[in-house]
């Protein structure tokens, strides 16, 4: 039997720079979500002696306590979670429908469309003609505003566009020749096809969406039932207004406390998600940006 000479990768000073690069880069990205945690976990009365930097000196649970038993919390986050969705699935079908008729080499006018498409993807009316659109089509303080103006998206129908072109084109022609039209073409041969460039698309809203609070901010009388979840989280950083709750020591908590368990327990479903969706995301990215 001949024995099987492993063979040892070699580094050289190259390799354990980028090493070194990627741990440090690693650090400073992980390191402000281990300090909140920390700070969110430690006593109250014991943040006077300086701030948590890495464990808790005085491990406490009451700020989550407090935080669960905010009403706020769940109508915010409630919210935020029904725009996601229905902003995913309205961003996903508008953007593939799109993205489906630029690719077709059959569609009228494709060159005057798109540059129609390209100019507001780099100019911009500005926040006032915006604020102004808003109200004139009736979306101001309603919660459509959260959902329909992120419908579509310049960006991802390139994406997603640049995806359907490298189908392979016997594809459609088949699909043709056995007497499919092109609404069945594009939901049934082209959107299956085009999973991981749809999943990328869906994270990066899914993301933008969860991380937004403007909206609520200049498009809604700023209402309670109206909050989006980074809103309430803004307005509890900023104000300090500790909720109406019970059964949790009155020293354990204040407002930094507060705050550090209202980020952590906001970012936990992004940070959950994320790495489900993450192998589709290169995948969907190089397949998506270069055209065949």
């Amino acid at each position: 039997m001949e024995k099987i000479k492993k063979t040892k990768k070699r580094y050289n000073i190259f390799d354990v720079l980028i090493y070194l690069a990627l741990i440090i880069f690693a650090v400073l990205t992980l390191y402000p979500f281990v300090y909140t945690l920390a700070g969110s976990l430690n006593h109250a009365d014991d943040l006077q002696y300086g701030p948590v930097w890495l464990i808790p000196r005085k491990f406490s649970l009451a700020s989550y306590i407090v935080e669960f038993a905010d009403t706020r919390l769940y109508r915010a986050m409630f919210n935020t979670l029904l725009s996601t969705i229905l902003g995913v699935i309205l961003a996903l079908f508008v953007t593939s429908a799109a993205a489906y008729a630029f690719a077709s080499r059959y569609l009228k006018a494709r060159k005057v469309l798109w540059v129609f498409n390209l100019i507001p993807m780099f100019l911009s009316g500005g926040m006032v003609p915006y604020y102004i659109v808003i109200l004139k089509v009736g979306l101001f303080n309603s919660f459509l505003v959260y959902v329909i103006p992120s419908a579509y998206s310049v960006f991802n129908m390139i994406i997603l566009q640049n995806f359907f072109k490298r189908i392979e084109g016997g594809l459609y022609e088949a699909a043709i020749l056995d007497g499919a039209g092109e609404y069945r073409i594009w939901l049934q041969i082209y959107l299956p096809l085009s999973k991981p460039a749809m999943i990328t698309i869906a994270l990066w809203i899914i993301v933008g969406k969860w991380n937004s609070y403007v909206p609520t901010m200049l498009y809604t009388s700023r209402e309670e039932k109206m909050w989006l979840l980074q809103y309430y989280l803004m307005r509890l950083i900023r104000d300090g207004e500790l909720p109406d709750w019970r059964g949790a020591d009155v020293s354990a908590v204040n407002s930094d406390t507060l705050s550090f368990a209202a980020i952590v327990i906001t970012s936990l479903p992004i940070i959950i998600l994320y790495p489900l969706l993450s192998r589709f995301f290169e995948k969907g990215i190089t397949l998506g940006s270069v055209k065949g």
